[in-house]
């Protein structure tokens, strides 16, 4: 097993409260490593795991979880935990994690998970749609696709997920959150391979050849992976195609690193709106 088996990868550092009296990793706590890469895993499909499974009817449990040691993982190591989909089968899933420091293999696991009802956690065959997710992941594919359009087109989707993260996650008045605005702007959503969005923002023209992105809202549970870039890039790509020299949004300061890595920078100094820190940031744009 090599690093290059796998598409998902889990960084941690070995903490603590994780090693014995040798200053090791105690060996229970490599299943809980892989256990958390699982939850990348899902966000890697794009797919918020709650109301993905409410949407395929079902629960994925756990039958059998196997791990072998190679070798040794200590105190302060950075760790590289892989997971891949190995299989499906009429209803069951196995899944292969390496966990790694540098390109070093110390401990491979399997995993298998059975689709079943939640009420009864009787087996169920595993539905197609996920099938073909699973598949398609693990050949390399995309999963999600970025669509844009007006707010006839858009808006339901996008005004649920600003919902979700403005109004009952952020506390933002919702009559702040919803405004005239959406009817003039293009807007964007990201949508996984179940149907669901899981991303959004907005384009407005802040005055000629000057974008204004805003409303960014990506899901939860998928966070912190690439769909926000891919909603950010998608929308700097359409304020280019229109001609802006320059798009500038009003960050949110938790978010600011964010930008940054997207090349935007911070002008002038902070403010709080609707309780919030913001940051008013811009990038030019080049042909």
């Amino acid at each position: 097993m090599q690093r290059s088996d796998f598409r998902c990868f889990h960084r941690l550092r070995v903490r603590w409260a994780e090693v014995d009296m040798q200053k090791i990793v105690f060996n229970g706590h490599y299943l809980m490593y892989i256990d958390t890469a699982m939850s990348d895993y899902w966000r890697a499909l794009a797919l918020p795991y709650e109301a993905s499974m409410h949407a395929l009817g079902g629960e994925m449990y756990v039958k059998k979880a196997t791990v072998e040691y190679h070798a040794s993982a200590r105190l302060d190591d950075t760790l590289d935990v892989g997971l891949r989909c190995a299989r499906v089968g009429n209803s069951s899933c196995l899944f292969e994690a390496g966990i790694f420091t540098g390109d070093r293999l110390l401990v491979t696991g399997e995993l298998v998970y059975v689709f079943a009802d939640p009420a009864t956690q009787t087996s169920r065959p595993v539905p197609p749609a996920l099938r073909a997710i699973f598949d398609s992941f693990e050949a390399g594919a995309e999963m999600a696709e970025v669509r844009t359009g007006d707010w006839n087109a858009l808006g339901r989707d996008a005004a649920r997920l600003r919902t979700a993260v403005f109004v009952q996650e952020q506390g933002i008045p919702a009559e702040i959150e919803a405004d005239a605005l959406d009817a003039t702007a293009r807007h964007a959503v990201v949508f996984n391979r179940l149907g669901m969005p899981v991303a959004t923002g907005r384009l407005l023209q802040a005055s000629p050849g000057v974008g204004r992105i805003g409303r960014m809202a990506v899901d939860r549970s998928v966070r912190g992976s690439q769909w926000g870039r891919r909603l950010l890039d998608a929308l700097v790509d359409a304020a280019r195609a229109r001609g802006d020299r320059e798009v500038q949004l009003h960050a949110q300061r938790s978010a600011e690193g964010f930008y940054r890595r997207a090349g935007f920078t911070a002008t002038g100094e902070p403010w709080k709106e609707a309780g919030i820190d913001h940051i008013a940031m811009h990038r030019a744009l080049q042909g």
